[in-house]
């Protein structure tokens, strides 16, 4: 049985996994790197496997890290059957149809700067067309609990990972003739005590155990304290005449952002008449998916839903279309604008960004997680000036930084979530900065007696019974 390492190790995008066990080759994941464009222009390199030998891709959930490569894996010769919870199959489609209309976009608009170089680009990695293709692939929906067979020899079942809607953690058996072992791949888990979603399943035993660590050294700041800063950072910036810009993922955040809106509304800390622009057509569609799915939500949102729509608020406008979003440049100040990519990275943030991140009225607020090299990090970090759609910016709006309403789990919440796992034989850490999250989780985990690696990109192990993973 052999476990190697294709993304999101030593690193924390671009999740893919291959485990080959009882003859059969199964993938959990197939994702983008996202970042620098030198982390980008990973995605174009050969994956260290045949996508034609692969049985099986497990899908953890639908952010662009985890499946943003899958039309790329079938472009290449995957024909397998994709599994997936019945959310994420909703949500996958949405994200990789609008990831593929963005890589056209690019690809056009860096042939007619290369024509005038006179070097031709590279094209879209792939394009509409191959992500409706890839869309065959998908087979069986799982749902929370139901162990699900694959072959002679495997099973696998999907737990609640508490990450996005839809989110899964993946518990696989395997037996060989020389044992049988249960890996847990934890996907992105999510914390504890959000509205709307369920907290994380946490698993029961395991032999081996891939985790994600994103925010393996630190903890998050109190939800409700968070709340209250984006209910305050929102309000001072309306006395001051601007307009706060919310970077946000089009999955979970922008709902979680709604849904406080709309209680801050209700509490008076906000004035009712407040303009909210949800400029993201996908973040629209997105909201429109989660209504669909009441199987998803807690106890808290269940009961927000039997009163009325906790994603609605009186002032909210939706705006799909890019003249609307053009529209939103005349409004100068009173309204809060909220667009992707979280990241910063392409959306219709970045015209919002260039608007406004010289004003000094103005504010942008993150509330998500920024990789390393992407334009949201540069700006968190202090950046005085960034280069955003090519032109450089000055930074002179008040920079909020929230990690309370984070969808990963921090410090403390990993190393409960792992202590359920019994006394694994090793586990591997994914998902995470090197020099922060990861290496701080590991040291938290030798410290309570576990083994413990940092697999490199196309590092492999074998899972062997009492074997350390080595």
């Amino acid at each position: 049985m052999i476990l190697s390492f294709h993304g999101a190790a030593g690193g924390v995008t671009g999740s893919c996994f291959l485990l080959t066990a009882a003859g059969r080759r199964i993938l959990v994941d197939g994702g983008l790197y996202q970042g620098s464009r030198e982390i980008v222009d990973e995605n174009r390199e050969p994956f260290g496997f045949d996508p034609e030998s692969v049985d099986w891709l497990l899908l953890t959930h639908a952010h662009l890290d985890h499946c943003g490569r899958i039309p790329l894996l079938v472009k290449e010769g995957f024909r397998g059957e994709i599994i997936a919870t019945a959310a994420t199959r909703e949500l996958a489609r949405l994200v990789l149809v609008d990831a593929a209309r963005l890589q056209e976009e690019d690809a056009r608009a860096a042939e007619r700067h290369g024509g005038r170089r006179g070097r031709p680009p590279p094209g879209p990695l792939y394009t509409t067309a191959d992500a409706l293709w890839s869309f065959d692939r998908f087979g069986r929906s799982s749902t929370y609990g139901e162990r699900i067979g694959l072959a002679d020899g495997l099973a696998v079942t999907f737990a609640d990972a508490g990450h996005i809607l839809g989110s899964a953690t993946l518990v696989i058996e395997a037996h060989e003739a020389s044992g049988t072992r249960r890996i847990v791949f934890s996907g992105d888990l999510g914390g504890i005590g959000h509205p709307i979603l369920r907290d994380p399943t946490p698993p029961s035993h395991a032999d081996f155990v891939v985790m994600e660590s994103t925010y393996g050294d630190r903890e998050h700041r109190g939800l409700a304290d968070s709340v209250e800063e984006l209910w305050a950072a929102i309000a001072t910036t309306l006395t001051a005449g601007g307009n706060s810009i919310i970077p946000t993922f089009a999955l979970e955040r922008t709902q979680e952002i709604l849904y406080y809106l709309r209680q801050g509304i209700e509490r008076g800390r906000l004035p009712r008449t407040l303009p909210v622009f949800l400029d993201s057509p996908m973040a629209i569609s997105a909201t429109e998916i989660m209504r669909r799915h009441p199987e998803g939500y807690d106890e808290q949102a269940r009961r927000a839903f039997a009163t009325g729509d906790p994603f609605d608020l009186p002032g909210l406008r939706y705006t799909r279309e890019a003249a609307d979003s053009k529209a939103l440049d005349r409004i100068t100040g009173g309204a809060v604008i909220i667009a992707g990519s979280g990241m910063c990275t392409g959306g219709r943030v970045r015209y919002h960004l260039r608007n406004h991140l010289w004003r000094e009225a103005s504010s942008v607020i993150f509330v998500g997680f920024a990789a390393e090299g992407t334009p949201a990090r540069q700006i968190i970090d202090g950046a005085k000036e960034v280069r955003i759609l090519g032109e450089p910016v000055r930074v002179r709006a008040r920079i909020h930084t929230i990690n309370g309403f984070s969808a990963h789990a921090d410090r403390h919440e990993l190393i409960a979530w792992h202590a359920a796992s019994g006394a694994p034989l090793t586990t591997f850490l994914v998902h995470g900065e090197p020099a922060r999250g990861m290496q701080a989780l590991a040291a938290a985990l030798e410290a309570r007696g576990h083994s413990v690696a940092l697999p490199v990109r196309n590092a492999a192990f074998e899972l062997a019974p009492g074997n350390q993973g080595g």
